[in-house]
């Protein structure tokens, strides 16, 4: 079972009868229950949560539909809060909201899921080659590596002490063909390790010490990683209406970030494009190794047209698989695609119970729940002494674009990385169409001393030399509508053409061509540095008396637009600098 082990779901501790059910919420009496209990509705278990108890009255809500459920049908307690099964095998896998494995239940039933179905998150069954990293003797605690399984061609998969255990002397080790719910490692007070735990997901997973981020999530998109760069362990929104290319971005995002492992989360998306993430991922080449990008990518997918209460669940069944892989030291990448529809599944609970309502509608608490989720992202010392990181980008989805809606605006109270698309940029076929103007990053400082190193000491000057002249070509963009470009100085006209070579020659991006859907740091670097020569040029050629149409007529400029598709990028750009240079030279 997804939420907890066969055994465990089969010991209730007590059982009451439903008095009421209002859609997914359900109530019920003489249920002893305590908070957040998973429990089973009805004649056919549907699994549901406990979210209020008012003396002898229960709630809970359901992860399933509720039709045909009537007063008087039992309901059942496990008496354990909900969790997950972690362990090998949660990579290249498709779950929903409570981690119920899809691409199992689909072979066992079809494409409609039976109401009351359920199968472990991780095979129980299947054999895993454990290669231990301890022998007999050897002292181990709580977090400690005790051995190595290749979970995929791509990541090797670290059995952990699970956290809590007192730990303590090894007395036995297996090794071997295993399944995960085989004894691996005995100690000397009894406590055997498996290769599977369980954890609550809503309780995050213990660490050392949250670090200040200095490496940045190089994604490979030249607006991103030049301009608003995000750190590894970090935190980003992606705002934007129907039609912006949220979820694009966030395709370009897992398949190009600098992450060890990609956790997906389609939260109350529409099918249709859910079922494209779900067709396209299994086809993605991993473009670093070369092997199947679900070898490092875990889906959860909860539609819009699936249960409520499971798509309020889902992201919080994300946030704890990827605190489990980083608690093995890797570098985690957390996509929630959109935060919008998690945000509407807690209103529609919060209706039903009847609270009183926040702005639009929502939760007070609404600004609490996301900053509970988006706090579990960060750089972390894990207990075993390694590094770990999670970055988690949230996608949102303002009803027609407006940022000033309450989703949008706690987010942006919480996130340090803001990446705000424009419709009017999308419409022009500007992509990706993040509004420059709009966006910020809170990383760029903190990360710039890496940038110095492993790019060039001059790079966050070139950042910021861009930044200049797009924040004056928009307010020179003002004048030209009123008087036209024509009216304007020679040296304005000029900053609009360099303005305009940094809009479509370094922040467009085709993420659907083999060269362009890329774009290495270094590159990113080089190509600021092209259009920076051709300005500081133009600028002499100006100074010299040169006319600013022969300035900017020169053959040379026009290649500018064609360097994101050279795969010998820095033999073109530097080619393309000296025939910029001697020309200009020719005209004074």
């Amino acid at each position: 079972m997804s939420n907890m082990s066969q055994a465990t779901a089969t010991e209730t501790t007590s059982e009451g009868v439903i008095e009421s059910v209002s859609g997914p919420v359900v109530t019920a009496i003489d249920l002893d229950a305590r908070m957040n209990d998973v429990v089973y509705v009805g004649e056919e278990g549907l699994m549901g949560e406990v979210i209020e108890i008012e003396r002898n009255l229960v709630t809970i809500q359901v992860y399933e539909e509720t039709s045909d459920v009537a007063p008087g049908e039992p309901v059942e307690n496990t008496g354990e809060p909900l969790t997950v099964d972690l362990g090998p095998g949660m990579l290249d896998s498709i779950y929903d909201g409570v981690q119920r494995p899809l691409d199992v239940l689909e072979e066992q039933m079809g494409a409609f899921l039976d109401r009351g179905v359920d199968a472990p998150g991780i095979d129980l069954e299947k054999t895993w080659e454990f290669d231990p990293d301890v022998e007999e003797g050897d002292e181990v605690e709580s977090g400690d590596v005790v051995g190595i399984v290749p979970e995929t061609e791509s990541i090797d998969h670290k059995v952990l002490v699970p956290p809590g255990y007192e730990g303590g002397e090894v007395v036995d080790v297996n090794s071997g063909a295993l399944t995960v719910t085989d004894t691996v490692v005995e100690l000397d007070n009894g406590e055997e390790i498996q290769m599977r735990q369980e954890w609550p997901v809503r309780e995050p997973r213990p660490t050392v010490e949250k670090e200040t981020p200095t490496t940045p999530l190089v994604s490979g998109q030249r607006i991103l990683d030049g301009l608003f760069p995000i750190a590894k362990g970090g935190t980003a929104a992606i705002p934007g209406p129907f039609g912006s290319g949220k979820t694009v971005t966030q395709h370009q995002l897992a398949k190009w970030a600098d992450a060890d492992i990609v956790v997906y989360v389609g939260c109350g998306e529409r099918g249709n494009e859910m079922t494209e993430v779900i067709e396209d991922f299994p086809e993605l080449e991993d473009p670093k190794t070369g092997k199947p990008l679900m070898s490092r990518t875990s889906l959860i997918a909860n539609t819009s047209n699936m249960p409520v209460a499971a798509r309020e669940s889902c992201v919080y069944t994300g946030i704890t698989i990827a605190e489990y892989y980083r608690d093995m030291g890797y570098d985690v990448a957390l996509m929630a695609d959109s935060t919008s529809r998690w945000a509407e599944a807690m209103r529609e609970i919060s209706s039903r119970l009847e609270e009183m309502p926040g702005e639009e509608g929502y939760p007070a608490y609404l600004a609490a729940r996301l900053s509970e989720f988006y706090e579990r992202a960060g750089k972390f010392k894990n207990i075993n002494g390694t590094e770990g990181s999670i970055s988690v980008i949230g996608a949102v989805s303002p009803p027609g674009g407006d940022f000033s809606e309450p989703v949008t605006q706690n987010t942006l109270r919480i996130v340090k990385c803001f990446w705000a698309l424009d419709a009017d940029l999308a419409e022009r076929r500007h992509f990706p169409s993040i509004n420059w103007t709009e966006s910020y990053s809170l990383y760029k400082d903190q990360l710039d001393p890496w940038w110095r190193e492993n790019v060039d000491e001059e790079y966050p000057e070139y950042r910021q030399w861009a930044v200049d002249v797009l924040d004056e070509e928009g307010e020179l963009q003002e004048i030209v509508q009123l008087v036209g470009k024509d009216a304007l100085p020679e040296d304005q006209q000029l900053t609009l053409e360099v303005a305009r070579y940094i809009r479509e020659g370094w922040l467009q991006q085709n993420a659907f061509h083999d060269v362009d859907t890329y774009c290495e740091p270094e590159k990113t670097y080089l190509m600021l540095t092209a259009i920076r020569t051709f300005s500081d040029e133009a600028f002499a050629a100006l100074e010299a008396g040169v006319p600013v149409e022969e300035a900017i007529d020169i053959e040379a400029a026009p290649r500018l637009n064609r360097i994101n598709t050279q795969e010998d990028y820095e033999a073109y750009i530097q080619e393309l600098k000296d025939d910029m240079t001697e020309q200009f030279r020719e005209l004074y």
